[in-house]
């Protein structure tokens, strides 16, 4: 054959994978309002970037399948985001409902393979039917596709994974948004093991979708999603946005960028923010829009955990995580989802050299039955044990409150490498009301509570603690920023170039 003829061969093949799943199905998605593959991936990666890998991969299952299964329903390769290359994998629901099938599985364990060994970060879009049944049925297909790659879900947390699940999003897709480092949700989406239709045939029931994998089930029940947004085009905007945060690999410091104008600017505004009434509420999260640079903050899972807010943000152009008590649900006491927010947030700053920043006002640890049965002590221990294993700077401020083991969990004691506080700042045991009763067996109302509360809380003071250094300093709400820039400078791990130990880079990302 002329090598005109073979030219053209192989023109007609590209022509034909990149076609997907067809004009009709695609005019189908643009009616309904969603990005086909090929747009998603124009909108996550740098414009002429990608490069693909796997154009003509199609199933191998036989041949008259192969011509139904363009690129076998995943569009695999590498692009750039802000300049930085990424392996990227995003499904084609056009193809097969881009499901799993042996093709496409070697094309995604290329790439993840390829990302971890070179130092890239690794992105899946998914949106997803599950596996290929015709693939995967029989010996034969559970063979050649399940269990043939120790390194399809293993995270060792070298370079960050980021996940969208879009649409209808079950197996793979919902097995990837739990593997990675951040995952984003669309509004209107489904999350879950298994469609609804074979979860109503294994249990008899009919199902409904939001109360299987809906978004606001994710956003407050399970924790397993980070951000949830509107559109599709919001969805790649999340992920470029939480890359930009991150180093390409875990053998390297996250980007500096310049702080943009104004950051900084007046931090005498805290003063406005904190009452002078101890047990009055007070947003955290405006605190940390007067610290923080300007328009910094990117917070993780915003209504799981609530009385917890976790963010990565910067300061004076570094990346740094945030962790920080928010007064205005349940006080800041600490609930078993707001220790389990905390845990993951602490891992992912830990593996990826992130300093971490902690903004402590709580009373304690949520207790009573309902904590109990949701396991409030393996996550108080587990809290624990992951603040104990934090190798990146740390330094911790004392707003308000700290009582009990949660001033511990939080980074107070040893748990730090500097730990400050403001002059309103009270540490003790317990909440000053609880330990008059205790200690004195009066209830509020009783003659003489008063007097023996006001007893209690003069031993709540910052002061005692500064006296013996164990807290290092006491210094003004308004010198928090600059007294932050400094210390991180401080606490650079030099001897290492910044580089943490990692001691957690195989604790599970989802629990």
């Amino acid at each position: 054959m002329a090598h005109e003829d073979i030219l053209a061969a192989l023109d007609k093949r590209r022509a034909d994978a990149s076609a997907m799943g067809g004009e009709k199905k695609l005019t189908q998605r643009r009616e309904q309002g969603q990005l086909n593959a090929e747009e998603r991936l124009n909108a996550l990666v740098d414009e002429g970037s990608f490069f693909e890998m796997g154009l003509l991969g199609a199933s191998s299952y036989s041949n008259a399948e192969a011509g139904k299964t363009p690129r076998d329903g995943k569009i695999t390769g590498f692009g750039r985001i802000d300049g930085r290359d990424v392996g990227v994998v995003v499904n084609d629901f056009t193809v097969k409902g881009a499901s799993t099938g042996s093709t496409n599985s070697k094309k995604i364990g290329y790439i993840r393979r390829t990302v971890t060994e070179r130092g890239m970060p690794f992105v899946h879009i998914g949106e997803s039917t599950g596996a290929r049944l015709p693939d995967a049925m029989g010996s034969k297909g559970m063979g050649t596709m399940l269990g043939n790659d120790t390194s399809q879900f293993r995270r060792m947390r070298d370079t960050p994974w980021a996940a969208a699940a879009l649409g209808t999003s079950f197996g793979s897709s919902a097995w990837l948004c739990c593997c990675s480092d951040f995952a984003v949700m669309r509004k209107g989406s489904i999350m879950s093991v298994s469609s609804p239709r074979l979860v109503s045939m294994a249990i008899g029931e009919k199902v409904d979708l939001e109360e299987l994998g809906g978004w606001r089930l994710h956003a407050e029940q399970t924790g397993l999603i980070d951000h949830f947004v509107d559109t599709d085009e919001e969805a790649m905007a999340a992920i470029r946005r939480f890359l930009s945060y991150m180093p390409s690999h875990n053998g390297e410091l996250p980007p500096v960028a310049a702080a943009p104008e104004g950051s900084g600017d007046n931090q005498e505004r805290i003063l406005d923010i904190v009452p002078e009434k101890r047990t009055q509420v007070y947003s955290m999260k405006k605190v940390m829009d007067v610290i923080f640079d300007t328009d910094s903050i990117f917070e993780f899972k915003a209504r799981f955990g609530r009385s917890a807010v976790v963010a990565l943000a910067r300061l004076d152009g570094k990346v740094v995580g945030v962790i920080a008590n928010n007064p205005q649900v349940g006080g800041g006491a600490l609930s078993a989802e707001a220790c389990r927010k905390i845990i993951d947030f602490t891992v992912l700053c830990d593996s990826f050299n992130i300093p971490i920043v902690r903004l402590m006002d709580t009373p304690g640890f949520v207790v009573g039955t309902d904590a109990e049965r949701r396991g409030a002590p393996g996550h108080i221990m587990n809290f624990m044990n992951a603040t104990c294993m934090t190798t990146v700077p740390q330094v911790t401020v004392i707003c308000r409150k700290a009582y009990g083991r949660a001033y511990v969990a939080m980074g107070g004691g040893a748990h730090n490498d500097a730990i400050v506080a403001w002059p309103m700042a009270e540490v003790s045991f317990m909440d000053p009301v609880f330990a008059t009763t205790i200690v004195h067996n009066l209830k509020a109302g009783d003659e003489g509570f008063e007097a023996a509360l006001a007893d209690i809380q003069k031993d709540l003071e910052i002061w005692d603690m500064a006296t013996i250094f164990s807290a290092h300093d006491v210094i003004k709400p308004q010198e928090t920023r600059a007294y932050l820039i400094r210390m991180l400078d401080v606490q650079q791990r030099r001897r290492t170039g910044g580089i943490g130990q990692h001691l957690m880079r195989t604790w599970p990302t989802s629990y």
